[in-house]
């Protein structure tokens, strides 16, 4: 398990994670909270090579809003 990075931001029923460095996820990996819940799956990767951002479609019943400003891990 490692760590994602930092949910930034909602947009579009999505959360918006800002990986750490250049080494992130891949598309299908499977995202989980620090309790080891699972919130949902990486589903692009965007924005700068050194520093993407990876959105994360929900899975039912994840309260998006709630998950602002926490770190997610990969699975």
């Amino acid at each position: 398990m490692y760590r994602l990075g930092t949910v930034v931001r909602i947009a579009q029923g999505l959360a918006i994670v800002r990986a750490p460095d250049d080494d992130h996820a891949e598309i299908g990996t499977m995202a989980v909270d620090a309790d080891l819940e699972t919130v949902g799956r990486v589903v692009d990767v965007f924005g700068p090579v050194d520093r993407p951002y990876l959105a994360v479609t929900p899975e039912e019943g994840v309260h998006l809003p709630g998950l602002l400003g926490s770190t997610l891990y990969a699975r």
